[in-house]
Parts: structure tokens; sequence; C-alpha cells
């Protein structure tokens, strides 16, 4: 019996609280070269020190993400922290078309909103070892304030209830990122090897 062609791709999604380390995550896996195409998304938030425009995030101004907006070039787009984020549509469909998987990491804003408007995604989410875990890793975050912070823990108490809506969780402690990128690479191995492969309908 022969195996089955797989001539598509598969989208794998990230999500979670912010801070929880979605970003820290995916540059991991770009590390051990990963073979899979790591979807770049689009922000107004001005970078990090750390951040390489055109390969962590495009860094673009608001007029800019409006257009692309407008356009209906982005496959999703949310506000976080008065920041707006946004996935590319075009980069997502030919990495899929070309038969290479895609992986990308979104707020669960943005999760809810691919939901409505695709389908066969993979879903993802990446949680903390606790609540107080998380807001010490935001207090490492020298850009955020206390104010801010708490913000953002009433926000990821409203994130976390989301959890269940999601295919798989990975939990993502601390100082355990490489097994965390080890369950992840294990999700993606599992997906691939389904008897009935999912169908990316973007």
């Amino acid at each position: 019996m022969q195996a089955q062609e797989q001539d598509h791709g598969l989208l794998f999604v990230i999500s979670g609280p912010s801070g929880v380390g979605k970003d820290a995550l995916l540059k991991s896996m770009r590390r051990r070269k990963v073979d899979i195409h790591f979807v770049v998304t689009a922000t107004t938030r001005p970078p990090r020190w750390n951040e390489v425009n055109g390969k962590d995030y495009y860094f673009v101004s608001v007029s800019e993400f409006e257009a692309m907006r407008e356009r209906g070039d982005l496959l999703e787009h949310a506000i976080y922290s008065k920041n707006h984020y946004g996935v590319p549509k075009a980069q997502v469909s030919a990495a899929l078309a070309a038969g290479r998987d895609a992986i990308m990491r979104i707020d669960v804003q943005g999760a809810d909103t691919l939901r409505r408007r695709a389908s066969g995604i993979v879903y993802i989410f990446l949680c903390p070892e606790s609540p107080a875990e998380l807001r010490a890793r935001l207090l490492r975050r020298r850009e955020a304030d206390r104010n801010d912070i708490d913000r953002r823990m009433l926000r990821a108490e409203e994130e976390m209830a989301e959890q269940p809506r999601f295919e798989y969780t990975v939990v993502n402690r601390t100082g355990c990122l490489t097994r965390a990128v080890a369950d992840v690479e294990a999700i993606i191995r599992a997906e691939k090897c389904r008897t009935n492969r999912r169908q990316v309908v973007l």
C-alpha cells in the first residue's frame, strides 16, 4: 500500500497570554533549524532592543497597518496594549501552496478571529506554570510599568479561560524552554502522521 501523498502544508498557531514566552519558543525553534516556515507578524509597536525588522516582526506605522487592513492583506488582526498586530496573508498562503508547514504566534483574540475565518489550523496554547510566575516574567520586562502589568495580568486571566478551546496545551516552565520546544515539535510530528491530514482553508 502506498502512503498518501501530502502536497500541502500544515499551519500551526502558538497562542497564550502576554509574557508566556511565545517569541522565545519560536526563536529557539529557529536556532534548532526546525524545517518550518516562521510567519512574521506585522505590528505598530516599537521594536525591543534585540528585535530585527522582517525577522521578529514587521514594524510598521499605524497608517501602513491600516492600509494593509483595508486592502485585505491581513489574515487576522487585533489590538493589544494599544498596539496593532496582524498576520500578512500572502506569506502564509505561499508557504502552504509550496507544501511547507508554517507556524505563527498570535494572541488569544487573534486566534479566535482566525477560527471564524479559516479551517484546518492546529491551535497550540502556551501557558505559564503559574500566574505568579507569569507576573514575575512581566516584571522582568523593562518596558512594562506596574500599572501596565496589572492590566496584562487581568487580561491573562481572561485568556487562560480560553485554553479549553485549543487542541493542545504546552506548559512553558521557567528554565525549561527546551522541553516546551520539544513538546511543540512532537505535536508537529504527530499532526504530519495523521491518517486523515488536515486541509487548511484560509
